[in-house]
């Protein structure tokens, strides 16, 4: 009877001849937003899990926990020691690490008060600060279509957003939106470790950051998690490796301001997960909202796909 290393070995020849048969067909630019789609996924299911905890938990030990876990996910998978472990640029890795935990703790302060729905949407002014970014430090390129699909999906974010900030959910909706650009600049610091640094690594070493600048609040505000709560964490830890695992293979793969259109798609994914754990169903502003937003995706889909195309055609 095979032996559990060759039961292994078996799985990960087997997921290389299909990832070679499916990938090697693509355009980098195409796989680029293949992994983009899939990291939207993974971390709406991740914002569903944390936010059911949060809501009995402190968010700030939430917050230290759901990257402890990360971080736990990540090791058994780093098998070359310390020379695999070890980032080229470490001063890239501490500021992508404490840009990334003060846009968390806004985030965390403002989640368990927001509808999924709701807080992906607010999440969607990210792009903007992300293609400005861009444009101003990495040097991209910034096509007109990109900016028209941009400012088409903040114009559908502001229909959703609008009608709630005069209400008791103002102030958490605000909080929400101040951890945009937090976010923004993380990503884009993401999108340079990328020429230095392996996805394995950058995404290790945000939930080794994260996860040392949350302690200090986590011991503070600590509670006894019940045993759902462990395992919420641990199944968190998953979803978000995984999810930031893509998210950077995405932004290797591609320009950043390409795949940004595409995370207009959570919000189909939220708008679901809300409604099938917390029953949350999204006002006529929220489907309002997102049509404007599905256009602009769908739009802009069309268009760099039909740029792909020209890009690879013979001359």
């Amino acid at each position: 009877m095979a032996d559990m290393g060759t039961w292994r070995n078996l799985w990960v020849t087997r997921w290389q001849l299909w990832r070679q048969r499916f990938w090697g067909g693509q355009s980098s630019a195409v796989q680029g937003l293949m992994w983009a789609v899939a990291s939207g996924l993974l971390l709406c299911m991740l914002n569903t899990v944390v936010r059911s905890i949060t809501l009995n938990l402190n968010v700030y030990q939430s917050m230290f926990l759901r990257y402890l876990f990360g971080l736990l996910v990540m090791l058994p998978f780093m098998r070359g020691g310390w020379v695999e472990l070890m980032p080229r640029n470490l001063r890239g890795q501490f500021w992508r690490g404490g840009v990334h935990s003060v846009g968390l703790m806004l985030w965390f302060t403002a989640l368990p008060h927001i509808g999924l729905a709701d807080m992906t949407a607010l999440g969607f002014t990210g792009p903007i600060f992300i293609m400005l970014g861009a444009a101003w430090f990495l040097g991209e390129r910034m096509r007109a279509d990109r900016w028209v699909a941009a400012l088409l999906g903040f114009a559908g974010v502001l229909i959703i957003v609008a009608p709630k900030l005069g209400g008791s959910d103002g102030t958490y909706a605000l909080i929400m939106l101040l951890s945009s650009p937090m976010f923004a600049a993380s990503f884009l610091i993401t999108k340079a470790l990328t020429q230095t640094e392996t996805p394995k690594v950058i995404v290790l070493w945000q939930a080794l950051m994260v996860s040392m600048f949350g302690l200090p609040l986590a011991i503070y505000f600590w509670q006894a998690p019940t045993l759902w709560q462990w395992a919420g964490f641990a199944l968190a830890g998953v979803f978000g490796s995984l999810g930031h695992y893509c998210m950077t293979q995405a932004f290797k793969a591609t320009d950043i301001s390409a795949t940004q259109s595409l995370r207009f798609l959570d919000l189909i994914w939220s708008a679901l997960l809300g409604w099938m754990v917390f029953s949350d169903l999204p006002s006529v502003y929220t489907v309002l909202g997102a049509c404007v937003i599905a256009s602009s995706t769908l739009w802009i889909a069309r268009r760099e796909s039909r740029r792909n195309r020209q890009t690879i055609s013979p001359p």
